[in-house]
């Protein structure tokens, strides 16, 4: 599969498309802006699943190759949740702040804060091409929220005593569960484009 053309990134989070944008652009992605679809409904009972239904109903609709993704907090303490609720673990309109204030609550008092970040990335072509692949970033949960930069728990996921909120734009995107999972997205095309090595 090769990206002969512009990608548009299947997502209606402008944060999130800001840093999908950022990363793509430092692999050499082109991503396409300006286009609408109907709102998509994340049914799927996986990640990958999820990813996959945007990229799909993205790519039939703007006829350009679309790039899904859905990402999911596992904290281990709660038996992998919120995971593929993360982006509405209080609630279907939840702010980012509520949802962070959830997840602190229900690990008041707990010793185990270890948790991961888990991105799956999918890559659908208007000819039915797909191609799906993670990344994930170890951590864990700390107990108040600390730094300016990113969004959702980015305040709270904290990564060698630092918060992803606390590292500048740069920094995230090299070990990121999006960085990662988007890297081995171009690992992936490039296989694909030359199988011999």
């Amino acid at each position: 599969m090769q990206l002969d053309r512009p990608v548009v990134v299947a997502s209606q989070n402008p944060d999130k498309i800001a840093e999908i944008e950022e990363v793509l652009g430092d692999l050499g992605i082109v991503v396409a802006r300006g286009y609408e679809w109907p709102e998509v409904d994340e049914t799927e009972p996986t990640l990958g699943g999820n990813a996959l239904l945007k990229a799909r109903a993205v790519a039939d609709h703007t006829g350009l190759p679309a790039i899904g993704d859905d990402t999911g907090l596992e904290v281990n303490a709660l038996g992998g949740a919120p995971g593929v609720l993360t982006a509405r673990y209080a609630g279907p309109n939840a702010s980012y702040s509520q949802n962070v204030a959830k997840l602190l609550v229900e690990l008041s008092g707990c010793d185990d804060r270890s948790a991961r970040f888990r991105t799956a990335v999918a890559l659908v072509t208007p000819g039915g091409d797909e191609v799906v692949v993670e990344g994930v970033l170890e951590g864990e949960i700390g107990t108040e929220p600390s730094g300016e930069s990113g969004f959702g728990y980015d305040p709270v996921f904290v990564v060698g005593g630092r918060t992803l909120a606390e590292m500048g734009s740069a920094e995230k995107h090299r070990i990121s569960h999006r960085g990662r999972a988007l890297r081995a997205l171009r690992a992936a095309l490039e296989n694909r484009r030359d199988p011999g090595g």
